[in-house]
């Protein structure tokens, strides 16, 4: 699968590799969220299947759920048909009229079918299992408890775990693999709590994770990453501020899901790809303002003492407002805190540990002169 990316293959021959599979599942499932965002949101407003406002929302009038809906089918719908259609491929035969890179890498994607199909499988899962908090709003112990279990059979029946810890007892590295999978799940869950914000920054995530995986000389995890960054996009459309939708817990969770197993899959440490020890950083990096609003929630709600769980106004987004902003503003500004520690994290793979630290030391600076800034009481 990685020939394509051996140093005698050539630039040109990677690049419209790299070119051909942006524009098939960006594009593609851009398209696809796109038009089922549009044809959700009407059925859900004619159904009834709405957000009132009230309690700690803040949206004044009535929008539509369901956008969740719209961006699993996106990321979903063309994972199977491509492994489908892969498997028929190597069955009957590769037809002539498919584009050389589709043929090369027919063979590959057939060879992920059992690993994709379990990956769709808890998507879907905890797709159901938000469509059901959706409509009548379950407990935190219910939510976890699933979460857990759909991690856990990744990690363990799949084996679909963390390639950095390989060196591990088998059951450790399922352990921490599950525990990864259900924080990024809740992370980005905590996140949707403003128009366009879950949405923007897992986009801008997911395209720098893209990055990290083609440079590694993967295929088959940037493309469904790819696929995730496209179904976002066009629900974006939809649901940046105002949103006439929401995506609800069956997209945050989602998301989130998405993002932590597609991490688990990327190879950030390979001596023979020439990619270094630090690159096991990135992550952390790139998520580094997720993972602050998970951290700083989770103490503002210790300090008052209300349960971790329960929604209310003390998000980092929230936070911005109070200090003057507008909601898009913020969701903007928290864009850009984003791609502010995003960008320099695409060096990690190739940087040794010097160069790594630094650009370790810059994200803390910047989630630092964040948590300073969004405390600051006005003077006047």
């Amino acid at each position: 699968m990685s020939g394509l990316f051996s140093p005698t293959a050539g630039r040109r021959n990677r690049l419209y590799v790299m070119f051909a599979v942006v524009v098939v599942t960006l594009v593609g499932s851009f398209l696809l969220s796109l038009v089922g965002t549009f044809l959700i949101r009407r059925v859900a407003i004619a159904k009834g299947f709405v957000d009132s406002p009230g309690g700690h929302k803040r949206h004044e009038a009535p929008v539509a759920l369901g956008g969740g809906i719209a961006i699993t089918c996106a990321v979903c719908l063309p994972v199977l048909f491509a492994v489908a259609a892969a498997r028929a491929a190597v069955r009957y035969g590769v037809p002539e009229w498919l584009p050389e890179f589709l043929q090369a890498h027919a063979g590959g994607v057939a060879q992920k079918a059992p690993e994709a199909c379990a990956i769709v499988g808890g998507a879907v899962v905890l797709h159901l299992m938000g469509l059901l908090d959706d409509v009548r709003p379950l407990g935190p112990g219910i939510k976890f408890a699933v979460q857990t279990c759909v991690g856990f059979a990744l990690a363990s029946v799949f084996g679909i775990r963390l390639l950095e810890l390989e060196m591990l007892p088998v059951w450790v590295s399922v352990v921490l693999t599950t525990l990864w999978i259900v924080l990024i799940t809740n992370a980005f869950n905590f996140l949707d709590n403003m128009d366009g914000l879950c949405a923007g920054v897992a986009a801008i995530a997911g395209i720098m994770f893209a990055l990290a995986a083609f440079g590694g000389g993967q295929i088959f995890v940037p493309a469904m990453m790819l696929l995730v960054v496209g179904a976002l996009l066009g629900f974006l459309v939809f649901n940046f501020p105002p949103a006439s939708i929401f995506m609800g817990d069956s997209g945050s969770m989602v998301v989130g899901y998405f993002m932590a197993v597609l991490i688990v899959l990327t190879t950030f440490y390979n001596p023979s790809q020439k990619l270094m020890p630090a690159g096991v950083l990135l992550p952390l990096v790139v998520l580094a303002v997720p993972l602050y609003d998970v951290a700083s929630v989770i103490v503002h709600r210790l300090r008052a003492g209300v349960s971790i769980f329960r929604g209310d106004h003390r998000h980092f987004s929230h936070r911005l407002t109070q200090r003057g902003m507008t909601s898009r503003t913020a969701v903007l500004t928290i864009y850009l805190a984003t791609a502010a520690t995003s960008l320099s994290a695409i060096l990690l793979p190739s940087a040794d540990w010097p160069t790594a630290l630094l650009i370790f030391g810059q994200c803390l600076c910047v989630v630092l002169i964040i948590a300073i800034l969004e405390h600051m009481r006005p003077t006047v």
